[in-house]
């Protein structure tokens, strides 16, 4: 399996804790519509792997992490960054706490808030989505979070290249093929930043 990234046997480890728990919560408490563990692990846990290699920087938020994907998934791929994962809804907050709990990740700080309404003491290196809103409407809302050189990796399906359209003035952007395992379905990331000012 190549995903552009080695994982650690203890990463590796967490992820599959991570996967289990996932199922088991979602049995109850309804955090995503997939509910067969062999999908969770390509459509989910696969799926938000395929974008770690691609965060740089130190500091990484995900917008609507939703049940940790991929932002949990990214903090345990790669224990030297610091994720938030920010989410409106309590019940998958309360996942999401308890998850880090029980995997013991340390790197991790759980914020229930919406984007509109969150105001962070420092910007962000990094700021991830996956299926959370149309591209020209990530930007505006996510970018003011952003670091003067950071970027904003947008996770789309096919149809990303009609979104490019939708890239505001000041902004530039660039899509990504992700190859998935196990995914028989196109991936893509755009990867958005401030244009350079000459």
């Amino acid at each position: 399996m190549r995903l552009g990234a080695p994982l650690s046997i203890e990463a590796a480890d967490r992820l599959i804790a991570y996967l289990e728990l996932l199922c088991k919560w979602n049995r109850v408490f309804n955090l995503t519509a997939i509910r067969d563990a062999e999908q969770v692990m390509t459509h989910h846990l696969l799926d938000s792997l395929a974008v770690a290699p691609h965060v740089r920087g130190a500091r990484v938020l995900d917008v609507g992490s939703g049940a940790g994907l991929p932002g949990l998934v990214i903090a345990i791929a790669r224990p030297e960054l610091y994720c938030t994962l920010l989410d409106s809804n309590g019940k998958k907050t309360r996942f999401l706490t308890q998850a880090c709990i029980d995997l013991r990740v340390a790197n991790v700080e759980v914020v229930r808030c919406r984007i509109e309404d969150f105001h962070p003491a420092t910007a962000f290196d990094c700021i991830v989505s996956r299926a959370f809103t149309a591209l020209g409407t990530f930007i505006a809302v996510a970018g003011p979070l952003l670091a003067g050189d950071g970027e904003l990796l947008a996770m789309k399906s096919v149809r990303s290249a009609e979104e490019m359209t939708s890239v505001p003035a000041g902004w530039e952007a660039r899509s990504l093929e992700l190859a998935v395992p196990g995914l028989h379905a196109v991936r893509r990331l755009v990867v958005a930043r401030r244009a350079a000012t000459s």
